[in-house]
């Protein structure tokens, strides 16, 4: 396998340099199974499994492989299987906060340089949604773009684009049809020798017939959709890197039924940076948009030039930020207090040790 045809670059070369003395050779995390991930690698495809190292050094889940990053390995192929002894850093990564109440990062795709995230034209459409997900693409480092698909059942295409650009400001946005095999030549640009590519959205929107259509094939599974709710089942159970034939990789997610948002104000004010521009035209600093007079805000939702519905989700998001915020404040401060009681432990064992 050429390395170089599924995202090797002078990056992962540099950060690899001293890896290649222990005997280690680099490959890329192709799908997540429980304890055991399937590798490519200059050897093939190989069944890799951490070492005790990343095991017992790793303080979050998120320092585990993800599905695209890259590894030094050690490869054993003649039994078709490696361990895996570190995580190079990685060029972007999509992420989210972990389902259920677990304040944890969830690596959904890693090493990405294009995110599509795609919407159906059914009754899927949601522009709230569409927001959430440009918000955490913009925070990941890859370049988002956003896929309109099943526009062979939508009488209202162009006013459907219209919307998604209003609320994604300089995001490429791109009507398409898998079933139909309408508008997917120009998907074609962004997936390219050396290149990678994650396809995001909720069930049933159509990720997998997008991919087969693309590869000319039914490499993914795909499920029928419920004409009476607009709905399709979980079709896809694991994230999985898919290499193109002619260079270039994909990777395929589950449909997420929430996602809730793992990132900063950055990402936030990129997404909403409309909000964010008529804040700065407020009269007071800390205006908090509510009763101050010059708020420039209020002015705009007034008006009508300030989507009353956009502004609700972007306060809305902002909350979600917060509680994050003080969630992972609190278990830093469980971190570094668990860190010195176990210094502290180790040193007093040292001492009695030394007095024996």
């Amino acid at each position: 396998m050429n390395l170089s045809d599924i995202g090797w670059d002078s990056f992962f070369e540099k950060a690899f340099e001293g890896f290649r003395d222990h005997g280690f050779v680099p490959a890329r995390v192709a799908r997540e199974d429980k304890d055991a991930y399937l590798v490519f690698s200059e050897h093939g495809e190989l069944t890799g499994r951490v070492s005790g190292r990343i095991r017992h050094e790793a303080q979050s889940r998120s320092e585990f492989p993800a599905v695209g990053d890259w590894v030094a390995i050690e490869p054993r192929p003649e039994q078709g299987e490696a361990t895996i002894h570190a995580v190079l850093p990685r060029k972007s990564r999509f992420s989210r906060r972990a389902p259920g109440g677990r304040t944890e990062e969830q690596v959904l795709a890693a090493n990405v340089d294009t995110v599509f995230l795609v919407s159906g034209l059914d009754a899927n459409f949601n522009v709230r949604r569409i927001e959430r997900y440009v918000t955490l693409a913009w925070e990941s480092g890859a370049g988002p773009v956003i896929l309109l698909n099943k526009a062979d059942v939508c009488d209202e295409v162009g006013a459907r684009i219209s919307e998604v650009e209003f609320v994604a400001l300089g995001v490429p946005v791109h009507a398409i049809s898998a079933t139909e095999n309408e508008g997917l030549d120009v998907l074609g640009t962004y997936i390219s020798r050396g290149k990678t590519v994650a396809f995001l959205g909720s069930s049933g929107v159509g990720k997998s017939t997008i991919i087969n259509s693309l590869l000319g094939e039914e490499r993914q599974k795909v499920n029928a959709i419920s004409e009476a709710v607009g709905k399709g089942t979980h079709t896809t159970t694991h994230r999985e890197l898919i290499v193109f034939p002619g260079g270039g990789v994909v990777i395929d997610t589950p449909g997420m039924r929430e996602l809730q948002m793992w990132c900063d104000e950055d990402g936030l004010k990129q997404s909403f940076d409309d909000i964010e521009a008529l804040a700065r035209l407020c009269r007071f600093r800390n205006c908090r948009h509510a009763t101050e007079p010059g708020c420039a805000v209020r002015k705009a939702l007034d008006e009508g030039i300030l989507d009353a519905e956009r502004y609700g989700n972007f306060l809305k998001l902002q909350k979600e930020l917060t509680f994050l915020a003080r969630r992972q404040d609190y278990r830093a401060r469980l971190a570094d207090r668990a860190k010195w009681k176990k210094i502290i432990m180790d040193a007093r064992k040292a001492n009695t040790d030394k007095g024996r």
